[in-house]
């Protein structure tokens, strides 16, 4: 039988095994579920990859925040990041901006943020989107924050591997610069795939389900990476695993 487990905790697992056998996955702010699924890789493993999180004095490599991730990721030594936005199209654009006319925005989004450099020099950029809508996944963005391919032309070791959303996992093919559905998350279906998503996507004949996540998952969730991550995520790890924050040394 299976063990129950909450949303938070399947995406999580899903986006720790994209992650896989690399040297070092930074995350940005404001990504609790990212932020959980890199140290889960880390601990599944017994120390590797290294992980940085934006904000946290435990969990770094960085001395200089944000300055230093955009210097690590141009030298080749960022291997995994984490992506969202406002607005995402079927060739991987991501929207960060605004929703209509630029003069005359029907909403604005917190800003772009160098996402476009991180796009293009990280190898392994994850998308992740919680919410699953036609409002979010469009058939294509109103801004153009960062672009998901470039020409032929362009040298650019970075981009899209995946999209992570509440109701399923799509992969991307940079080469057709395209998703293919790869799983259905428990307790949803194509059907409601279909009818949620803005833009066009490849699918095999029969789309699997995603694997739920096992006991061994859960347990280093809940009794190992909950306590850390409640450092720079305190209400998070509050409300899914119950942890309450802890008080850093000085």
């Amino acid at each position: 039988m299976t063990e129950l487990f909450r949303d938070e905790e399947l995406l999580a697992d899903v986006i720790s095994r994209l992650i896989g056998d690399v040297r070092h996955v930074a995350v940005g702010a404001a990504s609790p579920i990212p932020a959980t699924a890199a140290l889960l890789a880390r601990e599944r493993v017994g120390g590797k990859p290294y992980v940085s999180l934006l904000g946290s004095r435990a969990h770094t490599f960085f001395t200089d925040g944000a300055c230093e991730l955009f210097d690590c990721a141009g030298q080749g030594r960022v291997d995994v990041f984490f992506l969202s936005g406002g607005q995402i199209d079927g060739e991987g654009n991501i929207n960060l901006v605004s929703v209509g006319e630029y003069d005359h925005p029907k909403a604005r989004f917190p800003g772009s943020f160098g996402s476009a450099y991180l796009y293009y020099v990280v190898p392994k950029v994850i998308l992740f989107r919680v919410e699953h809508s036609r409002r979010t996944l469009v058939p294509k963005v109103d801004f153009v924050s960062a672009p998901g391919g470039s020409a032929d032309n362009v040298f650019r070791p970075g981009g899209p591997v995946a999209l992570v959303t509440s109701r399923c996992l799509f992969e991307f093919d940079r080469a057709r610069r395209r998703f293919r559905l790869a799983s259905i998350h428990p307790g949803h279906s194509v059907e409601e795939v279909l009818d949620n998503t803005g833009f066009e996507f490849d699918r095999p004949d029969r789309v699997p389900t995603t694997p739920a996540p096992s006991t061994e998952t859960l347990r280093l969730m809940r009794s190992v990476v909950a306590p850390l991550l409640a450092e720079v995520y305190p209400q998070f790890a509050k409300n899914v695993f119950g942890i309450a924050a802890l008080i850093p040394s000085p």
